[in-house]
């Protein structure tokens, strides 16, 4: 895998069906600035946590599971290891998976973050879905799709990097059931 290095990994869920749609390999990358109060990964948070690994070794752990629709970059704060990140990611989608990124950060912020390094609009473009923002413990919300509080936004990836305008995520499980009232249970 050329040009790929160490990735600094808190650690794996072989298995998700919570970070993204359809059966996922999440990774939990290791470090993380933005120490939102009420995280569900505290561990994840210093930058010399979790362990070193190639990247073509957790990319093998990836290609083992032939029902994997796709992998989720998790964390900690996945953009901070974007140059790292990105000869996985392309591995990832040369395999036919999707890629979906949860981020503190803003969407909107990480376009500025691009303008230093092109590294992390090609790994954008390389995803589909990107959950923006961060962990708002007063906005928790179980009930929400792949994400913990209502701040959070569900970014199409490709249609807003083409529009050069945010345009947010829609599941086809809501298209197809819509969301209802939940006071039947």
């Amino acid at each position: 895998m050329e040009g790929a290095g160490l990735l600094r990994v808190a650690g794996f869920e072989p298995e998700s069906i919570v970070d993204g749609p359809g059966l996922r390999f999440t990774i939990f990358f290791q470090g993380c600035p933005h120490h939102c109060p009420g995280c569900h990964n505290p561990e994840t948070h210093s930058f010399d946590g979790g362990r070193l690994l190639k990247a073509e070794d957790i990319l093998a752990k990836v290609c083992s599971n032939e029902l994997l629709s796709g992998v989720t970059f998790s964390g900690g704060e996945p953009m901070e290891q974007a140059s790292g990140i990105l000869p996985l990611a392309r591995e990832i989608r040369k395999r036919g998976l999707n890629i979906v990124i949860f981020t503190g950060y803003l969407y909107e912020a990480l376009l500025q973050k691009a303008a230093q390094n092109p590294d992390i609009t090609e790994l954008l473009s390389l995803a589909m879905l990107l959950v923006d923002g961060p962990f708002v413990l007063e906005k928790k919300s179980l009930e929400l799709l792949y994400r913990g509080s209502s701040n959070q936004r569900l970014i199409d990836l490709p249609k807003s990097l083409e529009s050069g305008r945010v345009v947010l995520w829609k599941s086809e499980f809501e298209s197809v059931f819509p969301p209802m009232e939940r006071d039947w249970f």
